[in-house]
């Protein structure tokens, strides 16, 4: 339909905008070009989410089934947060950074299985009068925005505008229905080609965001809150090559390394000390990778910081030998944490023995100095399949094509009088995102820096 002043009863004047006036109410929907009208082709992922929401189909028969994108989250006043569909979501459809605020996609129960629709808001164009009067949905304030038959065509999806969606009594939807909410999170746990292919993205665009963040360590150095000069060179990366951040970075430096989660990243970064920097780029199919390198600001470890990082990382190393298909989950840690207990204990800074340490019941003596555990699934949320069962989780079984994280790591507060004062201060964290294969892991982030010699040469061209 045509803009008319009957539209001006649509539309909300509030008390910093204007009320249209006539003339503009007249003619806003006239000489404007004519849009291609063909239709765009099937993306790379919509034949890969058709055969996942074959198997949700086939675990819930005769169910109607919900799963909704999610809404747009208030920042302050009338500006929000950037969007970002529900992972389950993005998983069934394929619809990823583009993917619109409000969608739900809907499974109805048939004889034979479930007929599957796309609902969403359609573009608000040149003939709606929300086209100039909503600054959320309105394409004259946000540009253009997607048609439910361009997004049939790209998705595979039957797709229907969001006012011929309607609520049944008993559906199971995704975030309230804890079956469901279960199924759609242990689906995740194995990805497929396309998943494999777009962690591997992640992880390459990550490995240019920590060159560009060594490249600016003279500019952090020489700033009072240099921890946001790093933060802020991995955002342009993140921003640049991929969609955003798949979580808030954590550039820690000197004793704020052994923070675990330090986000205020306000302090400075000074030659001599370590810099722990746990990052990851979310790339526009929103994948995620996550990566943990711990850097001396001056580009060489000082004996005591050598030797801690060089337990880390045969932590690391070790839980990267024992993962196999068949084998827990939970082992990867454990074997990672009886390298730590053994380094611990060999610094005379246990009250006990290391087998002591590790006893079931009695030990954790050196969980004091690593108090995370060592590994977690990894996909499009940056803690994967958190809403899969423990037996399922923590103590199931690798499998081909699972990726997951290794992330041993030691942290000696700075007022930890548990521990020589040489040691104080001094946090160390080494991760990597594995894939596990038939014949074994894969770790695609290898190609950055791990060895303390190799990070100490990395930090040193940079500088």
């Amino acid at each position: 339909m045509n803009a008319s002043e009957s539209d001006a009863t649509k539309v909300t004047v509030t008390n910093r905008r204007a009320p249209f006036p006539g003339g503009f109410l007249r003619t806003i929907s006239e000489g404007w070009a004519e849009r291609p009208a063909l239709l765009p082709a099937r993306r790379e992922q919509a034949d890969y989410a058709a055969a996942r929401r074959d198997a949700v189909s086939a675990a819930f028969p005769g169910k109607r089934l919900v799963v909704p994108a999610g809404e747009t989250a208030v920042r302050s006043n009338d500006t929000d947060y950037a969007f970002r569909a529900h992972s389950a979501f993005s998983h069934l459809t394929g619809w990823a950074s583009d993917s619109e605020p409000g969608s739900m996609l809907v499974f109805d129960p048939t004889e034979s299985g479930h007929t599957v629709t796309l609902y969403f808001r359609e573009r608000a164009d040149r003939h709606t009068s929300e086209f100039y009067s909503d600054a959320s949905i309105g394409e004259f304030w946000i540009g253009p925005r997607p048609a439910l038959a361009d997004v049939a065509a790209e998705l595979g999806i039957d797709t229907a505008h969001i006012n011929h969606f309607a609520a049944n009594d008993g559906e199971l939807i995704v975030g309230a229905d804890a079956s469901l909410t279960q199924f759609v999170s242990e689906l995740r746990f194995v990805k497929d080609a396309y998943e494999i292919a777009q962690l591997q993205l992640a992880v390459d665009v990550t490995a240019r965001g920590f060159d560009d963040i060594i490249a600016d360590l003279p500019a952090a150095i020489a700033h009072p809150r240099g921890e946001r000069v790093v933060e802020g060179a991995f955002y342009a990366r993140a921003r640049a090559d991929g969609n955003d951040l798949g979580y808030a970075t954590i550039a820690a430096s000197g004793p704020h390394a052994c923070y675990l989660h330090w986000t205020r990243n306000d302090g400075v970064v000074a030659p001599g000390d370590l810099i722990l920097i746990d990052a990851g780029v979310e790339v526009d199919s929103l994948y995620t990778a996550d990566i943990t390198r711990t850097l001396p600001v001056n580009g060489t470890f000082s004996d005591v910081q050598r030797k801690v990082y060089n337990a880390v990382l045969e932590a690391a190393d070790a839980a990267f030998a024992i993962a196999k298909p068949g084998v827990k989950f939970r082992a990867v840690h454990d074997a990672a944490m009886e390298v730590i207990a053994a380094r611990t204990a060999e610094w005379g800074l246990l009250p006990v023995t290391a087998h002591e340490a590790l006893d079931a019941d009695n030990g954790g003596q050196h969980r004091r100095y690593m108090v995370h555990g060592t590994s977690h699934h990894l996909g499009l949320d940056v803690h994967d399949c958190a809403q899969a069962r423990r037996d399922m989780y923590y103590d199931g079984e690798l499998k081909a094509g699972m990726v997951f994280t290794i992330e041993p790591g030691l942290y000696f507060q700075a007022d930890d009088m548990t521990v020589p004062s040489e040691y104080r201060g001094i946090g160390v964290r080494i991760e990597d995102d594995i894939l596990m294969t038939e014949d074994g892991p894969v770790n695609l982030s290898a190609a950055i820096a791990r060895t303390a010699d190799d990070v100490e040469a990395w930090v040193q061209r940079g500088l």
